[in-house]
């Protein structure tokens, strides 16, 4: 599919660097024999990928965010838009398992003091492990003033209780950041953040979760139970949590919503070579004017939900506030991975409602994007609140 890459003189470009194009050959190349080949069996056992994570370690497709001077490559958001949309074309279960440390991370990296970057952040490099990000739970999904974990200070140490819900690698990871509240008074403005590992006393992986997609990620129901945390693993003050929440979410949407246009550009390739294969009344079906229409706005969807990706994780590289840019990109691209990969399966009649054709895992894999880090829904309600209510107004 083309992608408008020419720059235009004295002003906007859409060209890549070299160094970017590389990256995204390095990320595509991955996908097709790394991921691909084994995506429909990981999916049909939930098995989670950890020789995959492991290799993508090995090439640099992990932790890509880390600073320099902690040893990482210090990338871009602009460049994690890049590495999502490949490796999620491969497969967005196993693309989500890679890149999901950037969530688990990034609190850190916007919050965390010198020391606790220092400690935490370089064993990621070191080895393919895993960390979460754990805010959800049964209760407090899009309302995030209705978390029920709590956090009480005694003395040196935090002790948490509680539960978290549809956490991705968490049954995998080595550690977690947790948003708890230290004050229930105070809802949202009570919530903190605390890095947990996972091997501490009362941490609890309750049950693995059997998704309808993107099953080769592993999501998981955490408990924590009398949990102790030296208050030395919380990031910010008490009462920040939320907001760090919030800063982290602005700035992995991009990342996010370029996972789901991955999964729409896999349906657009498959729908557009079975359309100029089967044959039906003496013609290819792409001859059709109802089958090339969908095709068509697909085309065009999947290219303006990149463009709001590219945006989005341009201004975040730049310092900007990108909240409204990201709920954009969010929203579209997760609606137009849910739309293209329906039109897929429509393309392919009812073999595309069969399992040993790739549409209807596509299908599935994109409902996902619609739901995590923020629903649709909550998109719009960000957007019309950014457009009505902007912060500094």
């Amino acid at each position: 599919m083309a992608t408008i890459e020419q720059a235009v003189a004295g002003g906007v470009s859409f060209a890549l660097t070299d160094e970017q194009r590389a990256l995204r050959e390095l990320a595509h190349e991955f996908a097709e024999k790394e991921i691909r080949p084994k995506a429909a069996e990981y999916d049909e056992h939930s098995t989670h990928p950890a020789d995959v994570i492991a290799k993508a370690h090995d090439v640099g497709l992990m932790n890509p965010h880390v600073p320099e001077e902690y040893g990482g490559l210090g990338l871009g958001g602009f460049e994690g838009v890049l590495i999502g949309e490949e490796l999620c074309w491969g497969c967005s279960g196993i693309g989500t398992a890679i890149v999901a440390n950037i969530l688990g991370a990034l609190p850190v990296l916007l919050a965390g003091t010198d020391e606790q970057k220092g400690e935490w952040l370089p064993p990621l490099l070191e080895e393919p492990i895993l960390c979460s990000f754990a805010l959800t739970e049964p209760n407090a999904g899009s309302d995030v003033s209705a978390i029920q974990t709590t956090a009480t200070r005694h003395g040196d140490d935090y002790v948490l209780n509680g539960s978290k819900m549809f956490i991705t690698n968490a049954g995998q990871a080595a550690w977690l950041v947790v948003f708890a509240s230290t004050d229930k008074s105070q809802g949202h403005r009570g919530l903190s953040a605390f890095i947990v590992p996972t091997d501490a006393e009362g941490v609890v992986v309750e049950q693995h979760l059997d998704k309808m997609g993107q099953r080769a990620t592993d999501t998981s129901a955490l408990a924590f139970q009398d949990v102790k945390v030296p208050a030395n693993n919380r990031l910010g003050e008490e009462g920040e949590g939320f907001k760090i929440a919030m800063m982290t979410l602005d700035r992995t949407r991009p990342g996010t919503a370029a996972g789901a246009v991955g999964v729409a550009r896999a349906a657009f390739d498959y729908a557009v070579a079975y359309a100029r294969e089967r044959t039906q009344f003496g013609q290819p079906i792409a001859m059709n004017q109802g089958v090339n229409f969908l095709i068509a706005d697909m085309a065009a969807e999947i290219e303006a939900a990149r463009l709001l990706c590219w945006q989005a994780g341009w201004l975040l590289d730049q310092g900007e506030n990108a909240t409204l840019q990201s709920s954009y990109a969010k929203r579209f691209a997760a609606d137009t991975a849910m739309k293209v990969t329906t039109d897929a399966v429509q393309v392919f009649g009812g073999y595309g409602y069969m399992k040993e054709y790739p549409v209807e895992k596509l299908m599935r894999d994109a409902k996902l994007f619609q739901i995590y880090e923020g629903t649709s829904q909550i998109q719009r309600l960000v957007i019309a609140r950014e457009i009505f209510f902007p912060r500094g107004d």
